[in-house]
């Protein structure tokens, strides 16, 4: 780090300094969303990989004594099993909270007759939006719909997800909707990343918690840290968080950095 920029390879000094006090926690546990922060964004979703910089850190972090790792996605929990090469010992957590693979055997999402119903209608109106806008990509998740954007001309985009909210509001009762970057998600069970962190925390009896996210959605995990948790913000966007990265390059960095200071709270250095 220079005393000019006050960065180290893309870290913030102020994040550095959170860093290090994170690392003294008792019980650490490293939440990150997937797409965005391990991932470069990419067109079509099933071609993401994580970057291999942050994956070794990561090999790193579930080695050590106290430590937790974490992914919080909106995707399903097999599309992020399929794409994020996560080592053994890290925590999944997917569809934005609803479902859990938490070391304990998969926690899938249970639908009630009425959801039910509601995701044959909601799978309907988003087929009908995807024949009028064929650019659009449509991922099935186990309790929703996302309808991917990316690579669209922007007002193509923004016309592809207005016909999408306007026919699934008409069409379709108790859907909730998300918009993220470049997709619109439509889901019949309401979860959040918030409660997802609430219930890591409790999991791993967290005394102290890392989040990064990039998108709208992330905001929710933003507002369920405590004192002493750490935030980070990944890309431009107005935030909650305290602290902010560039991309996914400068995430493995400050992974790199926080296993380091880990390994060495741990070992009396």
């Amino acid at each position: 780090m220079t005393q000019q920029a006050h960065v180290f390879d893309g870290v913030p000094g102020p994040l550095l300094e959170a860093l290090r006090s994170l690392a003294r926690t008792a019980q650490l546990t490293v939440a990150l969303d997937f797409d965005g922060v391990l991932a470069p964004l990419v067109d079509r979703p099933n071609d993401a990989r994580s970057d291999p910089r942050s994956l070794q850190a990561i090999s790193d972090l579930v080695l050590l004594s106290g430590t937790t790792v974490a992914l919080v996605s909106g995707r399903s929990l097999e599309s992020l099993r399929a794409v994020s090469g996560s080592p053994d010992g890290v925590l999944l957590i997917g569809s934005h909270g609803a479902e859990y693979d938490l070391g304990e055997g998969r926690a899938g999402i249970a639908l009630t007759a009425e959801e039910k119903r509601a995701l044959t209608e909601l799978e309907r109106a988003i087929t009908s939006v995807a024949s009028r806008h064929p650019e659009s990509r449509v991922e099935s998740k186990p309790a929703g719909i996302a309808l991917h954007t990316r690579g669209m001309d922007p007002d193509a985009a923004s016309a592809t997800q207005r016909d999408a909210s306007h026919t699934v509001g008409a069409s379709v009762l108790g859907v909730t909707q998300r918009a993220g970057k470049d997709v619109v998600e439509f889901s019949v069970v309401t979860a959040t990343k918030g409660e997802a962190m609430q219930r890591l925390r409790l999991h791993t009896t967290a005394t102290a918690m890392l989040y990064a996210g990039d998108d709208v959605t992330d905001e929710d995990a933003f507002a369920a840290l405590e004192p002493g948790d750490v935030s980070v913000k990944v890309g431009a966007g107005a935030t909650a968080a305290l602290h902010r990265l560039h991309g996914t390059a400068e995430v493995a960095q400050m992974l790199r950095v926080l296993a380091s200071d880990r390994r060495n709270h741990l070992l009396g250095a």
